[in-house]
């Protein structure tokens, strides 16, 4: 029972957690942005290029043939999806990138209004200087 104990305190260790909640979070955002890409932002940059869509370029190396009545399909480096993958990191780290970077700045603040020094208490009133100054005077009469 010790191995099970063990790893039972591990799974649930906060930080497991935390994690995992985060990949969960982040493969649904991932594939939002993976939309954002594909669906709207790609598409007018395709026509911009003359009508281009990305994933369809690739490089025939070997046409496809028929080999003894078997047809062998095409040899092909597909550039393009490779292009549409670098395309869709770089948009999804830049998403990323400001997201957290919103987060820090609302951090910060949070941190300086923490730390920063209470007002100055307020002058003493005139009656309040005049009382002190009373005390005084009394406490050398004795």
């Amino acid at each position: 029972m010790g191995f099970l104990k063990e790893f039972k305190d591990f799974a649930m260790r906060g930080n497991v957690i935390d994690m995992a909640v985060g990949v969960i979070i982040g493969g649904a955002f991932g594939k939002i942005v993976s939309s954002l890409v594909a669906d709207i932002i790609m598409p007018p940059i395709g026509l911009l290029i003359g009508g281009v869509n990305f994933t369809d370029l690739s490089v025939t190396l070997r046409p496809a043939e028929v080999i003894q009545g078997v047809e062998q399909a095409a040899v092909t480096l597909n550039y393009g999806n490779f292009l549409q993958a670098t395309f869709d990191f770089l948009i999804v780290a830049f998403a990323i990138f400001m997201f957290i970077k919103g987060i820090n700045k609302l951090s910060q603040l949070k941190k300086k209004e923490e730390t920063e020094a209470p007002a100055a208490p307020p002058a003493p009133t005139k009656e309040e200087v005049l009382l002190t100054e009373i005390r005084d005077l009394l406490k050398d009469k004795k």
